[in-house]
């Protein structure tokens, strides 16, 4: 008798956020890997709150994802089925950090990378024998079957595409080596292009870690993935999270920029070396604060624009450092921002220094997680009170996303690029991240209108690229 298995990718419910944007959505792929594990005799829905108004769907068992700050959401909807009495299942990197915690709202967790135990979870559903918890080891990649994206909505603006996982690094604020590991791991480089071949969307993620990653294997390993896409011959839109050290590899950021890179996300985090050095940003101190802008220039030879992610409220963080951080973007080769606030996602050295220090300002959990989003204060800063802080980035979000400058910025990046499409993923994802910082705040920018606006062109904006 055929089961029914309906995975749910949970919307936040304190704002929608960035990736539940229309313009901005990404395919859940680890939803689309559980569902390509679970054998045939079973009928399988994903449900994405970022398109879908959930209503409770009969099944028999309902398994669930999330970021921290979707277990809130995620928990209310397990405890409607838990009132029907169906059986709920809940993975991804929150549920895996905090086992325990998840299980006072769903019946099983995944902890771990869910290829490793999914199909023992279903043989022990069928049996009547499940356990709690189901941990798995660190799989090897070159086994993990690809997504069924034949499941995920037509309505995602782009697809998503998972080359490695893991990453060498152990930066504070990150939970990525221990969920991931700290080893790289790989798939193969033919089943990662027949998948890029098969994405029906023109705009891609490569959700990487880190694509290019370090050495030299894994850096010819990432030329060998461009060479093939481009002699399949489809041409796709791309962006994925690169370290520093790649602006010294000028053939890896042509044959990147060939085979359809047009932004990559760099962590910069800071420009002070001290903080470098707190966080634990090895390869930004490696390279140097000083040398900065010759990694923004290799980009912009290439025609690939870059996307910085930069946290504020870090310990050492006065008004004045945090004025200075805003206006080292405004006057920076970097592009486009990622302005978050320093958040204690479970896992990370820093939510285990700062709960240990009392320094969690709202522990109310699971309510308190909705806001871990990266746009709100949930610590206790050092050198300020936490309404100080508020206003104060509420302050910096207006002057770095004020129009001049991102005018100034897109005609920037259009000159240092050459590459019109960088330039307006520059630009829109600016605007988009400028609505997503403000939400509820700010009345939203018609950044659609604003983009054909400032850059005076005749193209349709889906031609010229999503806010990504």
């Amino acid at each position: 008798m055929t089961k029914k298995l309906l995975l749910i990718n949970p919307r936040n419910s304190y704002k929608a956020g960035i990736y539940h944007d229309g313009d901005f959505s990404v395919p859940p792929m680890g939803l689309g890997i559980i569902a390509a594990l679970t054998d045939s005799d079973w009928e399988i829905e994903i449900l994405d709150e970022s398109f879908d108004v959930f209503q409770a769907k009969k099944a028999d068992l309902v398994g669930f994802t999330g970021l921290t700050s979707q277990a809130t959401r995620a928990y209310e909807l397990a405890s409607i089925y838990r009132e029907l009495n169906i059986t709920t299942v809940m993975g991804g990197i929150h549920a895996s950090m905090l086992p325990e915690e998840a299980l006072k709202y769903v019946d099983v967790v995944v902890k771990g990378e869910a290829e490793g135990v999914w199909r023992e979870l279903l043989h022990d559903f069928k049996q009547g024998s499940l356990r709690k918890i189901y941990e798995s080891e660190l799989q090897d990649l070159y086994t993990m079957p690809p997504p069924r994206i034949d499941l995920y909505s037509s309505k995602y603006a782009f697809g998503s595409l998972q080359t490695t996982r893991g990453c060498p690094m152990k930066c504070d604020f990150c939970s990525v080596h221990t969920f991931n590991g700290r080893k790289y791991r790989y798939r193969n480089v033919a089943e990662v292009v027949d998948e890029y071949k098969r994405i029906p969307q023109k705009s891609l993620y490569i959700i990487d870690d880190d694509f290019y990653g370090y050495g030299s294997k894994h850096a010819q390993r990432a030329k060998d993935i461009c060479r093939g896409f481009i002699e399949s011959g489809i041409k796709k839109e791309w962006y994925t999270f690169c370290s520093m050290h790649l602006a010294t590899d000028a053939e890896a950021l042509q044959l990147m920029a060939q085979a359809g890179c047009r932004m990559i996300l760099l962590g910069i985090e800071s420009e002070i070396v001290e903080q470098l050095v707190a966080s634990e940003k090895l390869t930004n101190i490696k390279v140097g604060v000083q040398n900065y802008e010759k990694v923004y220039d290799a980009f912009h030879q290439a025609g690939i624009a870059v996307l910085g992610s930069f946290i504020y409220g870090l310990d050492t963080d006065t008004v004045q450092t945090i004025r200075n951080r805003t206006d080292y973007f405004i006057n920076s080769g970097v592009d486009c921002i990622q302005p978050g606030m320093l958040t204690p996602l479970p896992g990370t050295l820093t939510y285990q220094n700062l709960h240990k220090s009392n320094r969690i300002n709202n522990m109310d959990y699971p309510k308190a997680w909705e806001k871990y989003t990266f746009f709100n204060c949930v610590i206790d800063p050092v050198n300020m009170s936490v309404d100080e802080f508020t206003e104060l980035m509420h302050a910096e979000w207006d002057r770095m996303f004020d129009l001049k400058v991102l005018k100034r910025k897109y005609l920037n990046t259009l000159k240092a690029t050459k590459n019109p499409i960088a330039a307006g993923w520059a630009l829109s994802t600016n605007l988009k991240y400028r609505n997503t910082v403000f939400e509820g705040i700010r009345e939203p920018y018609d950044y659609q209108k604003i983009y054909l606006e400032l850059t005076s062109m005749t193209l349709n904006f889906s031609q010229t690229g999503h806010a990504v």
